[in-house]
């Protein structure tokens, strides 16, 4: 896929994929055109956050889990090496909102991002959310 578009994805749209059905059918529809990846920050986050969230909707946990492994199948983790050189910007930007985001933000000034998350709007980086993406993706080749 040398000309496809690549989106950086942030634990909130990680999330929503493992939650509910829109995201997931974005990133299924699209999976075979473009490119998703997102930092191992990201994936951690979810993690982190996922139990919590089902145990409060009754959904087992290891339905998450195992939903979230097969997303990182189609939103590949992405390697620090990638975007280290933008830490210090990143922190910097995040400075006074959620600084442990910086690895997101930093490969988000890399490729552009997919995010709900609004610590990152105004952070000088092109973004997009679910109800946008699709504009950006339809496009889209196989290169």
């Amino acid at each position: 896929m040398p000309d496809a578009k690549l989106l950086v994805l942030g634990a909130i749209i990680l999330i929503r994929a493992v939650l509910g059905k829109c995201v997931r059918a974005i990133l299924e529809k699209y999976g075979g055109v473009a490119r998703f990846v997102a930092p191992d920050a990201a994936f951690s986050e979810a993690e982190e956050h996922l139990p919590t969230i089902l145990g409060e909707r009754g959904t087992p946990v290891a339905n998450g889990v195992t939903v979230l492994r097969a997303i990182s199948k189609v939103a590949r983790p992405v390697a620090d090496d990638t975007y280290a050189g933008f830490e210090k910007t990143a922190k910097r930007l995040l400075a006074k909102r959620d600084i442990d985001d910086w690895p997101v933000l930093a490969a988000a000034t890399v490729f552009n991002f997919w995010t709900e998350d609004t610590d990152f709007l105004g952070a000088a980086v092109a973004t997009w959310t679910t109800d946008r993406v699709e504009m950006y993706l339809m496009n889209t080749t196989s290169g």
